[in-house]
C-alpha cells in the first residue's frame, strides 16, 4: 500500500453538517476497503484562483492516507460524483 493526499474544495455555501458527511463518506471509502486515514486538515474558506461554476471561495480540505490503487480509482470517481466537490487532486506521497 501507498501513501496518498488527497486535496478537495467544497462549496463555501455548503453547510456544515454535509462537510462533515462528505468527509465521513470519503474516509468510509478509505477503510472499508482496508486503507488507513492518517490526518484531516480542514484548511478553511479561501478565494479561488478563478470562479468555478461562478464561485469565488472554496473550503479546503486536505487528508493524507494509505491505501492501494483501486481504492484510489473509487475515491477519484464518489469525489466527481459529490456535487459540492467543485475540484480535488489525489497525488502519491513520496
Amino acid at each position: 500500500m501507498k501513501t496518498y493526499e488527497m486535496l478537495y474544495v467544497l462549496d463555501a455555501a455548503t453547510a456544515d453538517e454535509a462537510k462533515d458527511g462528505i468527509q465521513k463518506k470519503f474516509e468510509d471509502v478509505i477503510t472499508s476497503r482496508g486503507g488507513n486515514v492518517f490526518s484531516v486538515d480542514k484548511l478553511g474558506v479561501k478565494k479561488l484562483a478563478y470562479p468555478i461554476d461562478y464561485k469565488t471561495e472554496g473550503n479546503y480540505v486536505a487528508f493524507s492516507f494509505e491505501a492501494d490503487g483501486s481504492v484510489i480509482k473509487e475515491l477519484d470517481r464518489i469525489a466527481g460524483l459529490t456535487s459540492e466537490v467543485l475540484r480535488r487532486m489525489i497525488t502519491v506521497k513520496a
